[in-house]
Formats: structure tokens, sequence, C-alpha cells
């Protein structure tokens, strides 16, 4: 008989490709893990990983029962969520997702929120770009993510909590003449410096000021907004900041601050889960949090 516990093993080498990372993972020894998805395999009748030096490989029929068993357990971690509805009570594991430029500014303010409201939930956390918080929320791996709207997916539903305007930081020393609003012209004519390929912040920035064959962005590939702030303060460029970021970022960096024209550019900050999750009443509660702890 298949166990979940199989499944759970398996899918967990299937995605790290590795038995050593899959055991960390699932908090268990290797060879405990490795005899687990041997006699999955006697029970399939099928080899679903093909072993070498430098890790393992799914095979043809491995990649088929990888894409059920994430099905699987995914409505297993559901069943579970419906339990825990029935029941009345925000508790349990909730793997929470948040993109790296709303993490390290809202975080601090919503995690003792979240401790105080719900002291018996179990928060898991996870920060990384959209496009991988979306595959691992479709996965089942993560309940419920925290980014920039819209997303358009199938699968997935999404609730907006608030707007996040763009303001546009530049060295201290700058001297801007003319309408003490920025424009977009103005962004064009000097070097811009963004996030590398992959931040949904990037492309937020590029759509807004239309610059996405223009020679003067940098092509730095900084991973985070502290980095990029820095570079402008030491005269390097301009950016875009999320006003969500203003009051770390213009602590550790010597930079101006000036608001768009408008109609100022932003973003929709929001909450994405699973269309099929029963913790949509959870999700709700989570975002009124959020917006607290964003002063919203």
């Amino acid at each position: 008989m298949i166990s979940i516990k199989q499944l759970r093993y398996f899918s967990a080498v299937a995605h790290t490709g590795h038995f050593r990372l899959a055991a960390e993972q699932c908090a268990v020894t290797q060879p405990a893990l490795s005899m687990q998805i041997q006699d999955l395999e006697k029970e399939l009748g099928i080899q679903l990983l093909e072993r070498g030096r430098k890790g393992v490989s799914l095979t043809p029929g491995g990649r088929e029962i990888a894409e059920r068993a994430t099905r699987v357990l995914a409505d297993v971690n559901d069943l579970i969520d419906s339990a825990r509805q029935l029941a009345g009570s925000f508790s349990g594991t909730l793997r929470f997702g948040a993109i790296p430029s709303i993490a390290p500014y809202l975080l601090p303010q919503l995690l003792p929120l979240i401790r105080a409201t719900y002291p018996d939930l179990d928060l898991q956390l996870r920060e990384t770009q959209t496009q991988k918080l979306l595959d691992e929320l479709v996965d089942g791996q993560l309940d419920v993510v925290l980014l920039a709207l819209p997303v358009e997916h199938a699968g997935i539903e999404t609730a907006p909590l608030f707007d996040d305007r763009f303001l546009l930081a530049l060295p201290a020393s700058r001297i801007i003449s003319g309408s003490p609003r920025a424009t977009p012209d103005l962004l064009r004519n000097d070097r811009l410096l963004l996030l590398e390929e992959g931040h949904c912040l990037r492309d937020q920035a590029l759509a807004f000021c239309d610059l996405r064959k223009v020679e003067s962005i940098d092509m730095f590939g900084a991973s985070s907004l502290s980095t990029i702030v820095q570079m402008v303060s030491n005269g390097l460029g301009l950016t875009l900041l999320p006003e969500l970021s203003l009051d770390l970022e213009t602590k550790r960096a010597d930079i101006r601050i000036m608001r768009f024209a408008d109609p100022e550019p932003q973003r929709v900050v929001g909450l994405a889960w699973r269309a099929t999750s029963p913790r949509k009443r959870d999700f709700a509660a989570l975002g009124d949090l959020i917006v607290e702890a964003a002063g919203k």
C-alpha cells in the first residue's frame, strides 16, 4: 500500500534533485528516506529515479508520478486545512511566502501581530521571487503568498490589500530644477538602477518608464533594494522605490525622495492562494493583519 509518507519523500527528492537535501527537508535520515522511496518503486512496479554521482534525476515514469504526487499531497494538505476550518481556529502550520521587495519592510511589523493574535499558529516563512513562489504555491509547498498583483493563473485566487506608490530616489546632492515632481522623462535621461531580472518590481518600473529597450538601464544585477539604494547614495544612478520601503531604506543612505507627477505609479499588494484551498477565511484574517501592519 502506498503511503503519504512515501509520496512526501519522493516529492522532496523530485523537487531538490538530491537525497541529502530531501532528507534534510523532511527531517529524516537519508537511509530512511531512500528506503521509503525504494518501497514506493516496488509498490508501483517502476523505477522513479536515476541515481548518479551528482544527484538524482527523474525517469519518464518518475516525472508523471511526481506530478500526480504533487496533486495528491496538495489535496491531503487541503483535507487537513478543512478539518481545522471546521474546528474554527486559525492554527496548525501556515506556509507563507513573500517577495523580497515586500518582506523586509512589512514582516518586522507583521510577525509580532500574528504571534499575538494567533499564538497557536506555526508560521513557516519563504522569501523569493514571484514566479518561484507561485510555482511552489501551485505545487502545494506554500499555502499563501504576499506579492504584487495581478496574478494570471486559473488555479490561483487573489485578494488586493493596499496600494503601494513608487517614488524616485536620487543622490542627496542631486539638484533637480523645475517641477518638484518627478516624471518618466527624468529617468530616461539618467542611469536607472534596477533589481536583477525575475523581480516583479523591475518589470513594474520598466513598464511605467517605458524603458524596456533603453541603454541607460543598469544591468548590475542587484538582488536587493538595499544594494540599489547604496548605489544611488553614492551617485551611481537613480531608482524607483516602493513607499513601503522608505522608512527603512532612507535611514541607511544619503538619498533624496521625490514623488511622481499624477498619475503616480503604484503597485497593488495582495495575497494569493490556491483556488481549492479551504482556508480562505484564514487568509482574509491574515490580510487584515497585513493591512494593519502596513499602516493602511
